[in-house]
Parts: structure tokens; C-alpha cells; sequence
């Protein structure tokens, strides 16, 4: 093959990757030029059959962690044999360790952030929002706002997934009477919990790793509050209308928090201040904040477990029985952190970065956001990202490192975070909400209503260029 046409045929299969999984600085400066290598074509056909399995999880009940799992190690495999057999060896070991550690960051900074919100789920914080929605008596157009509004600033504070299911409790408890009802809040629920996570570096995954890689500082993210407001009202607007009208019967449920509720919640809110202080002041990885304040929590704990032996022997001495003292484990909130999740993390961190080894991501770069442009290609990107996860996506984006302006590298962060609201199965908030609302919420009830979140994707990104136009 000519040397021409050979090229072209590389930028044609790296077009093909880059629409699947579009594009940090290379996390390494270990590189092989395998655009024309058998392990470089190996890499590709490996990591589009494990995302492939990913995708049919609800099908084959597989966990989204394991195929990508295996691949990170079979991709890794073949191009260290292609590195021994060309004399370098060390360069995919060094390669390896580089994502390692990028990986290591994301896996902390998360375990502190999960175990904090398991730790508020466990104090009842969430169930005490839930019954105190329910005995208020409001009627369903009222809830469907209220939920959607609660889920939107949420989502920022903690991650867009635990929002969601929070929210869907509160409408399934009340809305047992009318499916309609369920199936439009859900819908609702999904946009404004992905809505309210792009505009905060704690919202989502994919805005965590565009705040922990530099491309845009802890407050410019804001800038996208008004965007991702655009994106959440519009389709909410569109949907209020065919809300059902009357209202459910109140419950009459008492649920308390548990003793140290609140101190809990004071704590998470100086582990995100240690995070951004870390970040910010001290120059250091942010995961050192959130470890530090993971390490007060556990303190807590660790007051919380004496003083309920002490209650629990008092109350035994004058009851003859020992009391209700709310005992707290935080290692138990450790062990339930999301490791399902954090583990197909590890598998796409390595198999982008496997690509990003190979070479094909330097050249998918080049045909993506060099003959697109980047306006273009970041829209695109997230269009994408309503038929596949939006974590691969950001992973390339961020490993493709294209050259852009802050307003760009907001508008990707921004249309990455609400285009898996397009679809159902476009983000984990969605796929989740349609096993917890089984049958009530489907795909095919959130795809009647795609042409209104499509409004609000549109109007979203026509607001940040109108509202941030300083930043390009």
C-alpha cells in the first residue's frame, strides 16, 4: 500500500475509534507509533468488544467492571510483547505506571466522597428528605417541580447517581397511583441530576477529571450554571403540562436521623473545603484533601463507637436492657463504596491510555478536533455520550489533549455531563432509575420525550456561548 493511502486508511480507523470514544495531556511521554502494527489494530478490536459488553450489561447481568477489566490486561499483554520484541521494553512499564497513579488519584478522591455519602445514607439523612416530602401533601405537578429542583442542586454536592435514586424513592413512594406521573418525573429527575452535575467539580466524574487534570479551575466551573439551568428547565417545561393534575395521599411515616446526622454533614462539607484548599493553596492533589477529611469521619466514628458503649451500659443499668444507640462502623461505609464502579474506572483509564500509547489517539486528534473543530467535536462529544458512558468519552478527550480555551474545555465538560440525557441508557442515573421504576420508566417513555431534552441540550449550549463568551 502506498504510502498515502496507507495514512489514510490509519486516520479513517482512528476516525472510527474517536466517534466511539472521542478525546488529558498524555497522562505519559511513553509513545509507539502502532497505527500500522498488528498490536496496535489488536488494542482497538480488544477494547471495542470489552465496551461492548459493557453496553448489553442489562442483558447478559455482567458487571460493567469485568470485561473492561480484562481487557486493560490483555491490551497491556500484547503491547508489552510488541515493546520486548522492538527493544523497549520499559517504556510500556512506564507507561503502565503513569496511569496507575492517575488512576490511584480518582480512586481516592471517590472512596472519601462515596463513604461520606454512604455514611449520610446510613444516619437516615436521606429517608428524613424523603418522608418529610411525603407529609407535606403536595400535588403532583408540585412534586414533579420539587423533586426536579431538589435533584439539580444535589447532584453538585454529591454524585448525579445516589440524587436520582434518592429522588425516584420520593416519587414511587407517592406516585403508586399514577405511572404517568412516575415516568415524567423520572425523566425529569435524570436531566436535572446530570444537569446539576456538569456545572460542579463534584457532580460528576467527568467534571472531577477536567478539575483534578488543570484545564479549568474549581470556580470557572460555575460559569455553567446557567447552561446546565437551560438544559434542565427547557425539557421540564415541555413536560410539566402533561403532568397529571391532583394530588397523591400524604403519608403519615416518622423517620428521625440518626445521633451525629448533622456533624456528619458538617464534616463532608470541610472535606470538599480541605479538597479545594488542597488544590488550591497547598498546590497538591486534591485526593489529599478528601483523605484527610475521610480521616475525620473515621475519628468521628471511632467517638460515635465509644460513647454508644457508654450509653448502652447506662441504659442498661436503669432499663435492665440495653438501648437503641445508633452505633456507627465507618469501615462498613467503606466496604459499600461503589467498587463496581470505581473498578471499570481502572479498566477504561488503562484502555484509553493503551490507545493513547499506540498512537491512535494523537492521530484521532488530529481528524476530530483539527477538521471538525473544536466547537463541533465537543457537541458532538456529547451526543456520543448519550449511546455510550460519558466517563471513556472524557478519558479520551482529556488523553487526545486538543489544543482549546477554557470555553471550549467548559463546553465539553458541559455537553459530556447532559448528553447522556438523551437516552435512558446515556448515563448510570438513567439505567439505574429504569430497575428501580421497572415498568414504569422505559426506555421507550424516555425516548417520547427526547425531543424535549434535545431542546434543552441546544438551548444549553447556546447559553454558554452567549453567557461565557470571555472564555473563548
Amino acid at each position: 500500500m502506498h504510502t498515502t493511502a496507507r495514512r489514510r486508511a490509519h486516520a479513517a480507523a482512528a476516525a472510527v475509534f474517536a466517534l466511539l470514544c472521542p478525546t488529558l495531556a498524555l497522562a505519559s511521554d511513553a509513545y509507539m507509533d502502532l497505527t500500522a502494527h498488528w498490536g496496535g489494530y489488536a488494542a482497538i478490536a480488544l477494547f471495542v468488544a470489552s465496551y461492548v459488553l459493557v453496553i448489553a450489561e442489562e442483558y447478559t447481568h455482567l458487571r460493567k467492571s469485568q470485561p473492561v477489566m480484562m481487557a486493560a490486561g490483555a491490551i497491556w499483554a500484547v503491547l508489552a510483547i510488541v515493546a520486548v520484541q522492538q527493544g523497549q521494553a520499559e517504556l510500556a512499564h512506564e507507561a503502565v505506571r503513569d496511569y496507575l497513579l492517575e488512576f490511584a488519584e480518582l480512586l481516592l478522591f471517590l472512596l472519601a466522597a462515596m463513604t461520606y455519602v454512604n455514611a449520610m445514607s446510613e444516619r437516615n439523612l436521606f429517608e428524613v428528605l424523603r418522608v418529610r416530602l411525603l407529609r407535606r401533601g403536595f400535588g403532583y405537578r408540585r412534586l414533579f417541580w420539587i423533586t426536579g429542583l431538589i435533584a439539580f442542586f444535589l447532584s453538585p454536592l454529591i454524585d448525579n447517581l445516589t440524587t436520582a435514586l434518592v429522588m425516584c424513592a420520593v416519587v414511587l413512594a407517592v406516585g403508586r397511583d399514577s405511572p404517568k406521573f412516575v415516568a415524567l418525573s423520572c425523566i425529569n429527575i435524570v436531566v436535572a441530576a446530570n444537569a446539576g452535575g456538569a456545572f460542579s467539580p463534584f457532580g460528576d466524574i467527568t467534571t472531577l477529571m477536567v478539575w483534578q487534570s488543570g484545564r479549568v479551575g474549581f470556580w470557572t466551573f460555575f460559569a455553567l450554571f446557567l447552561p446546565a439551568l437551560a438544559n434542565w428547565l427547557v425539557p421540564a417545561v415541555c413536560m410539566h403540562f402533561a403532568v397529571p393534575r391532583g394530588a397523591p395521599e400524604p403519608a403519615h411515616d416518622e423517620v428521625r436521623a440518626k445521633r451525629g446526622a448533622v456533624v456528619i454533614v458538617a464534616l463532608f462539607a470541610l472535606t470538599i473545603a480541605l479538597a479545594v484548599g488542597f488544590h488550591q493553596f497547598l498546590h497538591l492533589p486534591p485526593f489529599m484533601g478528601m483523605m484527610s477529611g475521610l480521616a475525620l469521619l473515621k475519628l468521628y466514628g471511632w467517638r460515635l463507637s465509644r460513647t454508644a458503649q457508654r450509653i448502652e451500659a447506662e441504659a442498661f443499668d436503669r432499663e435492665g436492657a440495653p438501648g437503641d444507640v445508633d452505633a456507627f462502623d465507618s469501615y462498613e461505609q467503606v466496604a459499600r463504596a461503589e467498587w463496581d464502579t470505581l473498578l471499570f474506572f481502572f479498566g477504561v483509564i488503562m484502555c484509553v491510555g493503551a490507545l493513547g500509547f499506540c498512537g491512535w489517539l494523537a492521530v484521532g486528534s488530529q481528524w476530530f478536533y483539527g477538521d471538525l473543530g473544536p466547537t463541533r467535536a465537543n457537541i458532538l462529544v456529547g451526543l456520543i455520550s448519550a449511546v455510550l458512558d460519558n466517563i471513556p468519552m472524557m478519558v479520551a478527550v482529556l488523553q487526545m489533549n486538543p489544543d482549546m480555551s477554557v470555553g471550549q474545555w467548559l463546553l465539553v465538560t458541559l455537553t459530556a455531563g447532559v448528553g447522556g440525557s438523551l437516552l435512558s441508557i446515556g448515563s448510570a442515573a438513567g439505567v439505574a432509575l429504569m430497575g428501580q421504576a421497572r415498568g414504569q420508566y422505559t426506555f421507550f417513555s424516555h425516548l417520547k420525550w427526547s425531543w424535549a431534552v434535545a431542546l434543552g441540550y441546544a438551548a444549553s449550549v447556546g447559553v454558554h456561548f452567549i453567557v461565557n463568551a470571555r472564555y473563548f
